[in-house]
């Protein structure tokens, strides 16, 4: 297993409450690393947050742990069979699910923590 799918695990699984559902998958190809994340359906609020906060967190620590390895990594979050969200908030869904990698330096990323 890759340092940053380790990475995503140990993170996803301190904040969810059934960590055993938790499946990360890793595929390179041109565009970087994409990161593919599966947890359970009473979870998904735990990722993704407040506004999607906990997600771009997620998303630029994974950055981070990416430029430290000269990668470009992305993640994407599925939405889990029986999910809770309602119709009306398809634009969030779409907003929260894969959101590329920006071109920044490591100062800018972790400028983009602090919330």
């Amino acid at each position: 297993m890759d340092l940053d799918q380790e990475f995503l695990e140990y993170v996803v699984k301190a904040l969810v409450d059934e960590p055993s559902a938790v499946k990360v998958e890793r595929k390179v190809d041109e565009m970087g690393v994409l990161m593919t994340l599966d947890v359970a359906p009473v979870d998904m609020g735990k990722i993704i947050g407040r506004s999607g906060n906990t997600a771009k967190a997620i998303r630029t620590l994974l950055r981070v742990v990416g430029m430290k390895n000269n990668a470009r990594v992305n993640l994407k979050i599925n939405e889990p069979e029986g999910g809770m969200r309602s119709p009306e908030n398809n634009t969030e869904k779409r907003e929260n699910t894969v959101v590329a990698a920006d071109d920044v330096d490591v100062d800018s990323a972790i400028e983009d923590l602090k919330l």
